[in-house]
This record gives C-alpha cells, sequence and structure tokens, in this order.
C-alpha cells in the first residue's frame, strides 16, 4: 500500500449523519450524506482515510435513542461504526502514515480517532481488507470459549444466514460438531445455509412453530445454542436441550430488527429446565476479550486461504451507498456481513 501523501488530503470529506429517528420502517430518508471539514489530528491522535466499513443490525437499535448499554446515535450528526482505513497523519508518531488499521468511526471518508482507539492491521493477514471487517471473531469467540463446542455436539444457531452465523455454521464444524442447525427468515437462505455454509438443517422464521421445527431438525436435542435473536427461538432451544447444554448468548436480532427497533426481547424461560438439565448460559462480547482478534485473523486468514471457509459478504461502493446498506440488512436482504467500500 502506498504511503499517503498529506497534501492530497481534501479539505471537505463527505459523512453520513442521522437526519432523523425512525419510529417505524427504516429508509434511506432517515440519513444525510453531508459535507464537513476533514478533521485534523493533534499529538496523541491519528487520521485515518477509511476504506472499508460495516453496517450491523445494532446499529437499528442505536438509532432509536431507547437506553441501551452503547450510546445511541443523534440526530444531525455523524454515525460510527466498524471499518478499515489507512494512517495519513500520526503527528505523535504512535503510528506511521500508510499503516493499515481498524477503527471504530466508519460512517466517514476521514476520521480523527484516538491512537488507543486505533489496532494496527498485518497487510497480508487476510486476503481482502473486507475480510478484517467480518463477525467471525464473535461466532469463534462465543463457539469456542463461551459454549466450548466438543465433538459430536449439536449445535443450533439462531439468525444464521447473518453476519455471525454465516460463519458459525462453518466454525462449529471446524470444532468438530457432529450436527449444525440454523434459523434464518427465509428458504432462499435456508438453501445456501445447507448447501454452502456447514448447516445440515435449518429452521425458517414464519414456517411453523420453532420449537416443533427445531424437534424435527435435532431430534436428539442440542448441545450448544449460539445465540444472535433471542425471543422464542431462545426459548425453543431451552426446550430441547439436552442435559449439561451451553449457550451463548451474543444478540437480540428480534428486538433490533423489529418494529421500532426496540431494545427489549421479551422471553419467558423455563427455570426449572435450566436447572435439572443443568443448563449453562453466558454472554460473550469481543469487548471482554480483547486477544481474541488476533487469534481469529489467523484462524480465518489460514481458512480463506485452504478454501475450508468462505466469508459471505455484500460489498456496495460509495458513501452514498451507506443508507441504503443498512436498510438492506435491517431488510434481511443479504446473507453474512453488507459492508461499503469508501
Amino acid at each position: 500500500m502506498p504511503v499517503p501523501d498529506p497534501s492530497d488530503v481534501p479539505a471537505v470529506h463527505r459523512e453520513v449523519r442521522l437526519a432523523a429517528r425512525p419510529e417505524r420502517e427504516l429508509t434511506e430518508r432517515h440519513f444525510a450524506v453531508c459535507e464537513a471539514p476533514v478533521p485534523r489530528p493533534v499529538p496523541g491522535q491519528v487520521l485515518v482515510r477509511t476504506r472499508v466499513m460495516a453496517v450491523t443490525a445494532a446499529m437499528r437499535t442505536q438509532l432509536t435513542g431507547v437506553r441501551l448499554p452503547m450510546p445511541s446515535f443523534v440526530p444531525g450528526e455523524a454515525l460510527w461504526g466498524s471499518a478499515v482505513g489507512e494512517v495519513v497523519a500520526a503527528p505523535g508518531g504512535g503510528f506511521t502514515p500508510g499503516e493499515l488499521v481498524h477503527h471504530p468511526y466508519g460512517w466517514r471518508e476521514f476520521a480523527v480517532v484516538e491512537e488507543g482507539r486505533v489496532r494496527r492491521l498485518a497487510p497480508d493477514a487476510l486476503p481482502s481488507l473486507a475480510a478484517h471487517l467480518s463477525q467471525g471473531a464473535t461466532a469463534w469467540g462465543a463457539l469456542r470459549r463461551a459454549a466450548g463446542v466438543r465433538p459430536g455436539d449439536t449445535v443450533f444457531v439462531s439468525g444464521a444466514a447473518g453476519g455471525v452465523g454465516s460463519l458459525a455454521g462453518q466454525l462449529a464444524r471446524r470444532l468438530g460438531a457432529r450436527r449444525v442447525v440454523g434459523s434464518t427468515s427465509s428458504e432462499r437462505k435456508a438453501s445456501r445455509l445447507r448447501a454452502e455454509l456447514g448447516y445440515d438443517d435449518t429452521i425458517v422464521r414464519g414456517a411453523g412453530p420453532i420449537e416443533e421445527q427445531l424437534r424435527r431438525a435435532a431430534p436428539d436435542g442440542i448441545d450448544v445454542l449460539l445465540d444472535t435473536v433471542g425471543g422464542e427461538q431462545l426459548a425453543a432451544a431451552l426446550a430441547v436441550a439436552r442435559p449439561d447444554a451451553r449457550f451463548a448468548l451474543v444478540g437480540a436480532l428480534s428486538s433490533q430488527l423489529g418494529e421500532g427497533g426496540g431494545a427489549v426481547a421479551p422471553v419467558e424461560l423455563d427455570a426449572g429446565l435450566i436447572i435439572t438439565r443443568r443448563v449453562a448460559l453466558r454472554g460473550f462480547g469481543l469487548y471482554a476479550h480483547p486477544d481474541l482478534a488476533e487469534e481469529w485473523t489467523g484462524e480465518f486468514g489460514r481458512g480463506l486461504r485452504d478454501g475450508s471457509l468462505v466469508f459471505p459478504h455484500t460489498l456496495l461502493k460509495g458513501i452514498e451507498q451507506v443508507p441504503r446498506a443498512l436498510c438492506e440488512l435491517v431488510q434481511g436482504r443479504h446473507i453474512g456481513a453488507v459492508l461499503v467500500e469508501l
């Protein structure tokens, strides 16, 4: 990658702002692509030119303004999220122009970031910049560390066509699972999960009661749940859990992508089943595992290069496509990660 010339930095750049909070269906009208002065870094900061950014389901909830364990987006201000770019300027000397980095301020062409929030990326670690924005680290950590998948396990992944789930089926296999079942929103997606992404069977939301479908797909019960959805699917998984099952909870799509983007996914869990079957429920978040990024990058890079892993994703081009990218993700139009190349 050529070293950026600071003299090439424009005076203004484009960023995507929240124009209005959505009350019901999310549309591109809720966003505005605006010009703004390119920010200037001071010692302790770096200026990064964003190359690729990700949109995720959690962003739908952050648009609403409800109380969350993370900050909500603010009308009139630029949004943020995971991105990969190159350092343009680093007056503090902690980084070198031209270095490839991960940073948390996507949704803009240039970003000033505190040095402590920038993570160096090895240029040859993965075959593409986009691969650095996979959500596979969450799937890998949840299956390996939180749930501890063992050879012979039956694994159920809810939301299997999303950024986490589209890699989780493959990774469960990699860790020795005997049978892998995933849920999704359409038969079109279910067919691809079975054909390409490591799933033996699938459950389609709306095709009948989730618990009945899961009992058919996993007649001997499940040993592991990787849950990105919550709600009815979490309750169904508990109903068919085998003794000493391990549940890793990483998301709540049933609320994040629901009408109004509410923050709560109400579900009643049978405490008697949890106790008598000794089911372990554990939340998992990458923020608590800072060492996992390097471990995952090594595993992912090997898998992509030898063909044992694939990275399902959609890549749109141009910052003006960012609102569309999030809207299409919320509508469930894609399989895997949804990314935008700036």
